[in-house]
């Protein structure tokens, strides 16, 4: 019998089947996927508490984003997975989210919303110092329409950003999830102002069937 295990890229895997008794179709799709996700399992055997934790693995990999010592600013944090890699990774990390988290190791929380006036400067006074990196992995809720969905998320990343903008010291980075299409007009304009350079990057955890990308915008000025 071959095993199921695997690395994170799925290779060497079996593919587990779901039975449909007593489940909706979608559920059961749903539940197939994760039992099937290889991203699920790695989690799962490293004590990450999502998946999501491998997209900023593969994000610092590819662009040397985590320092030790380095001050990080992790908005929209819950459950916890960006920010447990940055802690691992040495830095300084001060998380925030409308939700409630619980705590990582090494980690400054706060159960704040973004949108209240202190909360910024709040989060300021924690880091101890201007942010080296000021991530985002926030999504409004999905409502099934692709436009609608891409300028609700893009609203929170305008968000993060005016934090970032105020926070970044020169030579900062600035990470936020966004839809296909990514940044765009005005918002794209305004990071470049603010960035010497910026892309857009879909990391290899981020499941193939979905239309999120991550706008990574370094050399903040």
């Amino acid at each position: 019998m071959k095993s199921r295990s695997g690395d994170a890229s799925g290779r060497g895997r079996v593919p587990i089947k779901v039975k449909g008794k007593g489940r909706t179709v979608a559920s059961q799709s749903w539940l197939q996927r994760q039992l099937n996700d290889p991203y699920v399992a790695a989690a799962k055997s490293k004590g990450y508490r999502s998946r999501a934790a491998f997209k900023l693995v593969e994000l610092d990999e590819r662009f040397r984003l985590l320092k030790k010592g380095g001050r990080v600013l992790d908005l929209g944090s819950a459950p916890g997975g960006w920010s447990q890699v940055a802690a691992a990774k040495g830095a300084i990390v001060v998380a925030a989210d409308v939700l409630a988290m619980e705590e990582v190791p090494g980690v400054i929380f706060f159960q704040a919303d973004l949108t209240d006036p202190g909360v910024p400067a709040m989060l300021k006074e924690a880091l101890g110092g201007p942010a080296d990196l000021v991530l985002t992995d926030m999504a409004a809720p999905t409502t099934g329409h692709r436009a609608t969905d891409h300028i609700r998320t893009i609203a929170l990343v305008e968000i993060a950003l005016e934090v970032a903008i105020d926070t970044l010291r020169p030579g900062g980075a600035f990470v936020g999830k966004v839809f296909q299409g990514g940044a765009t007009g005005e918002l794209l304009a305004r990071i470049k102002t603010h960035f010497r350079e910026v892309r857009h990057v879909k990391p290899p955890a981020s499941r193939a069937d979905s239309v999120e990308l991550y706008l990574v915008a370094l050399g903040f000025k």
